[in-house]
């Protein structure tokens, strides 16, 4: 098993979001299959290997994991003749990759973007991890509804919540806390509209963890159901969809789920898939896959023509040409 490079901008700061804390639990599981270790390149860190000296090493028996979407095209450059994996969070970016790339996707949405986009790259769909300390503890809860102000849609938090706010309790998260699986379990109800702010950056939601963490610790989730959140996501069933028709509408559902605790909570059965043992299971098939596809490309290179932009161009000539040669022929 080749070790692992996961190469990230940085660790802290600037660089700490829901993408690489989810990227960093991601190492944490393959240090259980593999050696892996973390490398940035944009910011120096202690104790942390810097991308310039790792280069400087033999890098043969390593597999470079790049996932940050907008360096993506530029690391993979840099890469070359290299073995590099893309861990692919989100999808929309524009670019496209060569087939001896592989592409780990966090979500069936994402997957399937790749799958069209780059379709003789090896493919692979390994879903964010829900961390044990997200499971409902039956605590009382003493917050009505809660909102995480970060990517919160303008309509939720201008119009929503002030809305809401004469008939309910309702408590702004707009700061990161240590303990958000314990506010989770303090909520009854939790907003997440996310749909606008993707939108703006013009790439999709790729996992859409808060809302997953939110229902696993027993909470009633009103979402967006933009992007990867459909993977999971069911409105009617297990959630109810947010910023539908209008204010008075969703404040009724709001208001109502308040007043009406949900009887027959999701079991934990549903988020089984999404827990560490089994997520290690696939993590060990898919390393296996894609350390012999690597052994495979040193041997043999590719001879699958890539979907490039150029090669659609030419398929939509001959189809077009075909047609008129038909009509030609008919007559």
């Amino acid at each position: 098993m080749r070790s692992l490079y996961f190469l990230l901008p940085g660790t802290d700061g600037k660089f700490a979001c829901g993408g690489l804390f989810a990227e960093l639990k991601t190492v944490a599981l393959a240090r259980q299959l593999c050696e892996a270790t973390v490398v940035t390149y944009q910011q120096r860190e202690p104790h942390t290997p810097f991308l310039d000296d790792v280069l400087r090493q033999d890098t043969r028996d390593a597999i470079f994991v790049v996932s940050w979407g907008f360096h993506v095209p530029k690391l993979v450059k840099r890469l070359q003749g290299r073995s590099v994996i893309y861990h692919a969070h989100s999808a929309g970016y524009g670019f496209r990759l060569p087939s001896s790339v592989p592409i780990l996707t966090v979500s069936r949405n994402t997957l399937g973007y790749w799958g069209q986009r780059c379709p003789n790259s090896p493919m692979f769909f390994l879903p964010n991890q829900i961390s044990p300390e997200f499971s409902d503890r039956g605590n009382s809860r003493d917050i009505d509804v809660l909102v995480q102000v970060r990517k919160s849609s303008e309509y939720l938090l201008k119009q929503l919540v002030p809305a809401l706010q004469p008939h309910c309790q309702v408590v702004l998260l707009d700061r990161f806390v240590d303990d958000l699986a314990g506010l989770f379990n303090r909520s009854k109800v939790y907003l997440y509209d996310t749909a606008e702010y993707w939108a703006q950056y013009q790439v999709t939601e790729g996992f859409g963890l808060p809302p997953m963490e939110a229902m696993a610790c027993g909470c009633q989730v009103f979402s967006s159901v933009n992007g990867a959140l459909a993977d999971y996501l069911d409105p009617g069933f297990n959630c109810q969809s947010i910023g539908t028709y209008s204010t008075a509408y969703d404040v009724d559902r709001i208001l109502t789920a308040l007043q009406n605790p949900a009887t027959n909570p999701l079991s934990p059965d549903f988020f089984d898939f999404y827990r560490e043992d089994k997520i290690l299971v696939r993590l060990q098939q898919i390393l296996t896959s894609i350390n012999h596809f690597f052994d495979h490309a040193e041997q043999q290179p590719s001879d699958i023509p890539n979907l490039t932009p150029q090669r659609i161009m030419k398929l939509r000539i001959q189809r077009v040409y075909q047609k008129l040669r038909q009509k030609v022929v008919g007559n």
